[in-house]
Order: structure tokens, then C-alpha cells, then sequence
């Protein structure tokens, strides 16, 4: 039994843990990273970095099938499963040794084993007691399920689709949020039959209404079939497959059936209340400045209540470490966090919707322009359809920017930082887009706002 202290002590290495260790490290202070499986945490071993390279052996497999469009002849000849799979681990494991290299290099002392809190300053990790000036909480979160419905067998949720040795050939998903249209895209793309089941009325339905049915309609066009509005209501399962039933009576059939409803915060059984945290439903509640309850302990990532994005971590661990060091940092809202859904087509969006625009600032004060894809020349070189919307207040900012096709994912930082700087239309009309990008197509919108449409009516 051993006792070590330090300024401060890191529950969880994920995103938002490991972050919040690297800035306070660099800002004078002695860190202690608890983590009870291997930092970089569900991003980037179950996560993120895992479902995004599948996505990319997905868009090979798609491009090699219709190479012939573009005047490349090749044959495609099937998936390769194993091959896929060292891919997908080769890149977690070169980020991985990435991320420990530096940890050591910044002389943060990581410590393996899984930490419980037994005071506002303690974590006990086996027979260590680990002590800490300032305490952060970042222990994330798991894949959730419904309540009476059971994992195990065929019924499985993420992290068991990642360690699958075989693509189905046919998978219900059980959710029409980012993580199932994601795998939805994936098996599609390795040649399974798809059908998603979503209680909401729209896939993706934290999105735009108008992209939220644009994305419909290009999974129906690639056959990925859905039912949206009805709830599930029950599945069973044998030797040969699953029966998926919705509260409408109607059925479905799969080989598995893909819980993806969500995640939850991983807080039970970690003493946060017994040390006098305030929790709810198990999520830590914070206020402004990311403090619990409890004064000197904190908690960043998706344990706190709001969007549970790797990013959105990664900007609460800078921020209470900065937060610590008495810098009084900024944070941004949870609205002008960029998401993106990195399926086929992609979605990316940051700040409000039309709707919620025009509930906030009333329907004659805001204009909304939709940009399509079609009058971008990268896109027509990329083959791809879809739109770049944005919601401004009239003679104001914008203050939303949503977007739908091949690759849009990267055009989200222009649009973040144009949504959080509050900036008007016309102060980005005279900025110049590099021809030929999709990057222009957001130019376009920002100079038809502005009153001088270019390639648009």
C-alpha cells in the first residue's frame, strides 16, 4: 500500500482525461492519468479512430465498384475481412504508441488499474491511494441499451460489431442516430442487406430537418431500408438469426441485431456520490466552469450532461486544466460544437438549425440559403450530391451552417469558426475559396446571404 500526491489527479484517459493532462503539464503542474484500460480511451480503441478507418475501407470497396465511371478499369473481388481489420488496428495501434510517447514525454505519470473517488482529493486504484489537490472526472461512457432488452448472442452493440470476424448478410440496427447510420453505411458497402429502425420521425434527427431528409433519400438511392416513427417493441433470437418486432406489429429479420440507441455515462460504482457529487441518471452535474458539487473536483467529457463528442472532451480538458490555473478560460456551447456523421454521404452542422433559429429569434428574422452540391465542380469531379445550408439572423451573424455530401466532414472548420466568431455574411463574401474545392460551395452561400449570389439565383 503506497500513497502519492499531486496537484492534480485525472480520473479516465480517454479524450477529455488525457487532454486535461497534457495542458495542465504544460502549464506547471504535477498530473496523475488513472486509466483502467488504455488511454486514448473509446475514441480511439472502440470508437472513433476503429468506425472511421472501416468507413474508409468502405469507400474503397464502394470507388473499386464503380472505378469504371471514372475510366479505371479494375475488378472488385470481395472483401477481405482480415485484411480490413489489420488496417483498422494498424492505424489504433500507431495512435495509441503516438499518444503514450507523448504522455511520457510530457512526464505525466500514468497509472493502470480502475480508480474509485473516496474523497474530494482520494482515488484509491487497488492498494494505492492517489491524492490530489484539484480532481478531475473523465471516465466516459458505455453503449447503451433499452430497458428488458438484453445484449448477448446476436443482439450486440458496437464494440462487439467491431470485433465481428464475419459480415453479415443481413443486420437490423436498432437507432437512426450517428452510430448506427455509420455501421449502417458500412455493412451496406460490404455487401450486407441493411434495415435501421428508428422511433423518431427522421434519421440523423439531431440534424436539420432538410438534411435529415436528403440523407434519407441517398440511403434509400444506395438501398439501406428504414422505419422511422414506430418503436421497437421486442426481438428473439436463435441459432440462425434474430426477429426484430415494433410496437405496430411489424417484423424484421437479420442475422444480428445492432443495438446503437446511444451511450451512457460510466459513473455507477466510481464513490462520486458517496464523496458528495451531485448525480443525475448518472451523469455529473456541473456548472459553468465544469465544477461539481463538490468544490476542487471537476468532470469533462461524456459524463457531463450535453453532446457526447470526442472533441467536445478533448475542448472540457483543456479547458479545466486552464480553468485550474486560474486563466479563466472561454468555453464554447454545446450548439456551436461542429458534429459530423461520417457515413455515405456525410453530414456536418454547428449552430442551429432553421427551426431553432426561428424559434429564438422568430421566423421573419432569420433567412436560411441551401447551396447544392450539384453547381460545385469538385463535387461533380467526386461524383457526389447533397447541400451546404446556412441560417443567418437578418442584417446578424450566422448562426448555423449544415451540410450533406462526399467529404463535407472537412469543410466544417470554416463553418465553426464563422458560427463562433459571430461573423455576418458579408464579412465573409470578399474571403477568397480555392477553386476548384468543395470548400467554394460554402463561399457561394456566404455571397448569396450577402446579397451577391455568383453561381446561385
Amino acid at each position: 500500500m503506497s500513497e502519492q500526491k499531486f496537484d492534480i489527479v485525472v480520473l479516465g484517459g480517454g479524450s477529455g482525461g488525457y487532454a486535461a493532462a497534457l495542458r495542465a503539464t504544460e502549464l506547471g503542474f504535477s498530473v496523475a492519468l488513472i486509466e483502467k484500460d488504455k488511454v486514448g480511451g473509446t475514441c480511439l480503441h472502440r470508437g472513433c479512430i476503429p468506425t472511421k478507418a472501416l468507413l474508409h475501407a468502405a469507400e474503397v470497396a464502394d470507388v473499386s465498384r464503380e472505378s469504371e465511371k471514372f475510366g479505371v478499369r479494375s475488378t472488385f473481388e470481395g472483401i477481405d475481412l482480415p485484411s480490413v481489420k489489420e488496417y483498422r488496428d494498424e492505424v489504433v495501434q500507431s495512435k495509441f504508441k503516438g499518444l503514450q510517447g507523448l504522455l511520457k514525454a510530457r512526464k505525466i505519470t500514468t497509472i493502470a488499474g480502475e480508480g474509485r473517488l473516496t474523497s474530494p482529493t482520494t482515488v484509491q486504484v487497488g492498494d494505492d491511494t492517489i491524492v490530489g489537490d484539484k480532481v478531475v472526472l473523465a471516465t466516459g461512457s458505455y453503449s447503451r441499451t433499452l430497458p428488458g432488452l438484453e445484449i448477448g448472442g446476436r443482439v450486440i452493440t458496437s464494440e462487439t460489431a467491431l470485433a465481428l470476424d464475419w459480415i453479415p448478410n443481413k443486420v437490423v440496427i436498432l437507432g437512426g442516430g450517428v452510430i448506427g447510420v455509420e455501421f449502417a453505411s458500412v455493412w451496406k458497402s460490404f455487401g450486407a442487406d441493411v434495415q435501421i429502425v428508428e422511433a423518431l420521425p427522421h434519421l440523423v434527427p439531431n440534424e436539420d430537418e432538410a438534411i435529415s431528409k436528403q440523407f434519407e433519400r441517398a440511403f434509400r438511392k444506395r438501398g439501406i431500408q428504414f422505419n422511422l416513427g414506430t418503436r421497437f417493441s421486442g426481438v428473439t433470437q436463435d441459432d440462425q438469426g434474430v426477429v426484430v418486432t415494433l410496437e405496430d406489429g411489424k417484423t424484421f429479420e437479420g442475422d444480428i441485431l445492432l443495438v446503437a440507441v446511444g451511450r451512457g455515462p460510466a459513473t455507477q460504482g466510481l464513490g462520486f456520490e458517496e464523496a458528495g457529487i451531485t448525480v443525475d441518471r448518472g451523469f455529473v452535474i456541473t456548472n459553468d466552469r465544469l465544477e461539481t458539487s463538490v468544490p476542487g473536483v471537476y468532470a469533462v467529457g461524456d459524463i457531463v450532461p450535453g453532446l457526447q463528442l470526442a472533441h467536445r472532451g478533448f475542448q472540457q480538458g483543456i479547458f479545466v486544466a486552464e480553468e485550474i490555473a486560474g486563466l479563466n478560460p472561454q468555453i464554447v456551447e454545446d450548439v456551436n460544437i461542429p458534429k459530423v456523421t461520417y457515413s455515405e454521404p456525410e453530414v456536418a452542422s454547428v449552430g442551429l438549425t432553421e427551426a431553432k433559429a426561428a424559434a429564438q429569434y422568430g421566423a421573419d428574422s432569420i433567412t436560411a440559403y441551401d447551396y447544392s452540391l450539384a453547381g460545385n465542380g469538385k463535387s461533380h469531379i467526386l461524383g457526389t450530391s447533397g447541400s451546404i445550408k446556412v441560417v443567418r439572423v437578418n442584417d446578424g451573424p450566422v448562426v448555423g451552417v449544415h451540410m450533406i455530401g462526399a467529404r463535407v466532414g472537412e469543410l466544417i472548420g470554416e463553418a465553426q469558426l464563422v458560427v463562433n466568431w459571430e461573423a455576418y455574411p458579408e464579412d465573409i463574401a470578399p474571403l477568397v475559396h480555392a477553386h476548384p474545392t468543395q470548400n467554394e460551395a460554402l463561399g457561394e452561400a456566404f455571397l448569396a446571404l450577402a446579397g451577391k449570389p455568383l453561381h446561385a439565383l
